[in-house]
């Protein structure tokens, strides 16, 4: 933010004041903000916070996990399904450095939060103090906005303006840092929310004028393409891109993040784009006449090399921000707005249409990927199990209804793949950072936000160490999530590189693993572990049905590829098969 000191205009009279410390302040003003989840763990420069949550135990949950990155990434799948801001906390020194990883997954994902740090005393401030690190500094490029705390009067207004940057516009993670004597000391409080900040303008208007440019494009369009991505979800866009895609008849592809926005079993769904992406979309991505991107950022596992990408096509680009725009792919028209704004002033300015000779030429290509790829996966011959069945089986299982939460690998792409969605929301997965360990911590979110969906996390046994520690957090909080670990005894996704570009010189990605169900077990967790075909039904269907905690190892192939893949570097066309 250019003006950080700018005055937040009111959302209502100022409320009467009451003296209390600002560690109870900043209890108050999280409740203020109808947060009912805190993920984190304490420390020493936070305690008098930690302190005051204790007395709000029946208004305020606090999780603690067993450490500071499994509380940022539970924020971010508590988020993710619930359209609300995650809160997590923590001390000062390694507690606040422990978070960064989670919140550079926020922000690259656009994941709404806001990290609450202690810090050491006004006093101490640059002094090498115990536990002094200087997180501003450090987490500056990774936030939308941070700031540091040092008398409890500055509280609530940066409290308040805190959840209001964190969730408006293009949502990202925001950090405030509180020194442990703004915590101690008593201050007049009252909140008022924050509604608008000067100079801050999250939501660009509309401009008429480029949306009949788009519609005037679209509607001379002989073979066009959709492909839209997370900001469709996040601005609550699934009705209006629907109707647009119907309206117009036009084949639609999705990025990762986008998946779940619309059914995957919609006839105008073309499937996934990106470097394990669906043949189709990316093939003919290099023959559509007019590409419409809504929500999506051109991100260089989509567009492969740029040069070669999408130049016969006119670009038109749906945007939230403006940043995004021709920052990797040059558009005719850029519609800045909000998703839903933008594709509900589209709608009735398009032709009804429909593009059965291009649809046409998706349905070939899919069945070129399926007769090559996808039947491989689905229906293997080969005795050893696939990543592709087990997706299948929870699919038949779920009927589309869970929410899948995939951790970064093959076993990420697979599930990107196969999983049937039919409901928004479903796919929560690390996206632009790619972060191995997500997937536990933000099933544990993602679970205590939607209680009541089935919420399975899909993970490698190399991700799955990474944060395995989290075990712990289900064990304590009880939370009913499905843990699915593919086992491949391989860094598999990094294996898959070698063996293709790196003459299967498998360096430093063969891992000797643990006894997966024992451990489990020693959570208290119940466990199975299957590696037989004739096992995977039965196993699916007792995980399924638990109203407790499940965990699931299955073992795989240990040197299955995913594909189709584009190799880094290559066209989009030059997506192979093999």
């Amino acid at each position: 933010m250019e003006d950080t000191q700018a005055v937040a205009k009111k959302e209502q009279p100022t409320k009467k004041s009451v003296r209390i410390t600002g560690s109870e302040a900043v209890v108050k003003c999280l409740l203020e903000e109808g947060v009912d989840i805190i993920y984190g763990y304490p420390g020493g420069a936070i305690m008098p916070v930690y302190d005051e949550l204790y007395k709000y135990q029946t208004q305020l949950h606090h999780v603690l996990t067993r450490h500071e990155q499994g509380a940022t990434h539970a924020a971010q799948g508590y988020a993710r399904i619930s359209g609300k801001v995650g809160v997590a906390m923590a001390t000062s020194g390694p507690g606040a450095t422990n978070l960064i990883t989670g919140i550079a997954d926020a922000q690259i994902d656009s994941t709404p939060l806001v990290c609450i740090t202690g810090q050491v005393g006004s006093h101490l401030l640059g002094s090498d103090a115990f536990q002094e690190t200087d997180i501003i500094g450090i987490s500056t490029p990774v936030t939308k906005w941070n700031h540091q705390v040092t008398k409890a009067s500055e509280i609530p207004e940066v409290i308040a303006k805190a959840f209001y940057i964190a969730k408006s516009g293009r949502p990202g993670p925001v950090l405030i840092d509180i020194t442990k004597n703004a915590q101690f000391e008593e201050f007049d409080f009252s909140y008022e929310k924050c509604t608008s900040i000067r100079s801050y303008k999250p939501v660009p208007e509309v401009q008429t004028s480029k949306v009949q440019e788009a519609a005037d494009i679209i509607n001379a369009a002989k073979k066009p393409l959709i492909v839209w991505g997370q900001g469709v979800i996040l601005g609550e866009a699934e009705a209006e891109l629907k109707a647009v895609m119907e309206k117009a008849g036009i084949p639609s592809a999705w990025t990762i993040l986008g998946a779940s926005a619309i059914p995957t079993s919609h006839p105008l769904n073309v499937g996934m784009v990106g470097m394990h992406g669906n043949y189709a979309p990316n093939k003919l991505t290099n023959e559509c006449d007019v590409l419409i991107a809504i929500g999506m950022r051109f991100d260089d596992r989509v567009t492969g090399n740029l040069e070669t990408y999408a130049k016969q096509a006119k670009v038109i680009h749906f945007e939230i921000d403006p940043a995004e725009v021709d920052k990797n792919v040059k558009t005719d028209v850029a519609v800045l707005g909000d998703a839903k704004t933008s594709l509900s002033a589209l709608l009735p300015l398009l032709n009804e249409n429909s593009h059965d000779s291009w649809l046409n030429e998706f349905k070939k290509l899919y069945q070129v990927e399926f007769e090559q790829v996808i039947k491989n996966d689905l229906n293997p011959t080969k005795e050893g199990l696939t990543m592709g069945e087990v997706l299948k089986k929870i699919n038949e299982e779920s009927k589309g209804q869970a929410a899948i939460v995939s951790d970064v690998g093959q076993h990420q792409m697979i599930a990107c793949r196969y999983a049937e969605f039919n409901q928004t929301k479903s796919n929560i997965t690390s996206g632009g950072l790619g972060t191995m360990g997500f997937a536990l911590p933000a099933a544990i979110g993602a679970k205590m936000a939607a209680p009541e969906r089935d919420v399975v996390a899909i993970i490698g046994d190399g991700g799955y160490q990474m944060t395995i520690q989290e075990l712990g957090t289900i064990f304590q909080t009880r939370v009913p999530v499905k843990i699915v670990v593919l086992n491949n005894d391989f860094l598999g996704m990094v294996r898959q590189w070698q063996q293709l570009f790196f003459d299967k010189r498998y360096a430093s990605t063969e891992l000797i693993n643990p006894d997966f169900v024992q451990i489990a077990k020693g959570y208290h967790i119940e466990a199975k572990r299957v590696s037989k075909r004739e096992e995977l039904d039965e196993a699916i269907k007792e995980m399924m049905a638990s109203e407790s905690a499940y965990f699931l190892e299955v073992c795989v192939e240990k040197e299955d590829n995913v594909f189709p893949m584009i190799p880094t570097g290559a066209s989009v066309s030059d997506i192979r098969l093999s």
